[in-house]
């Protein structure tokens, strides 16, 4: 994958989470999601931490808060205070240097499409635990899935083993499709759907 190209699925990573986000009904954000131990607006409080992480880390800063344990700053405007942070990471990736060779991440350095790749896995598939927990029909595009692959088969072994910060992978089944079985290798079953009141 280009730098150019792995650009591209993180601004589309990126534009699905906000679409999704926009979506969410008033009364949802207390909803469960597939990360079982968290709400929908603690899912969207992560993943917006988590991308400001991937902004401010291109500059030497970092957030001011744990993703793993995400103050709730969406009091006024959830949506815009998402795309505040989206814009900024899309701004820095977008100021990187063409030929950008290894580029800082929350991680440590990686070179661009792993680093543009691993951002858009993180926003991707908290879209998609908010867009499930919702009940909203934005399933993770197959093709998006296919441009996350790459930061998925590097990272997510050793970040479960070593972090715990997903849970262990499902079986994949034959009749899935890529955004499938990147959902069941991260842990989650593609299929989920909330419990029933």
């Amino acid at each position: 994958m280009t730098n150019n190209q792995a650009i591209e699925v993180l601004v589309r990573s990126h534009d699905y989470l906000r679409e999704v986000v926009a979506a969410v009904p008033g009364t949802a954000w207390t909803a469960p999601t597939p990360c079982s131990e968290w709400t929908v607006r603690q899912v969207l409080n992560h993943a917006r931490i988590d991308q400001q992480a991937y902004g401010l880390v291109l500059t030497g800063d970092r957030p001011d808060s744990d993703p793993f344990h995400p103050v709730d700053t969406l009091a006024g405007d959830p949506v815009a205070e998402l795309d505040k942070v989206l814009r900024a990471v899309a701004d820095g990736y977008a100021q990187l240097p063409a030929d950008a060779d290894q580029v800082p991440t929350p991680l440590g350095p990686m070179p661009l499409p792993f680093a543009a790749a691993t951002a858009a896995m993180d926003a991707a598939v908290h879209a998609w635990d908010i867009a499930a927990a919702t009940g909203q029909n934005r399933p993770l595009e197959a093709d998006l899935a296919e441009g996350i692959w790459p930061a998925a088969d590097r990272l997510v072994d050793q970040l479960r083993d070593s972090y715990r910060v997903f849970a262990p992978a499902l079986e994949v089944t034959d009749d899935y499709d890529r955004a499938e079985a990147l959902l069941a290798f991260l842990g989650r079953d593609p299929h989920w759907t909330p419990a029933a009141p």
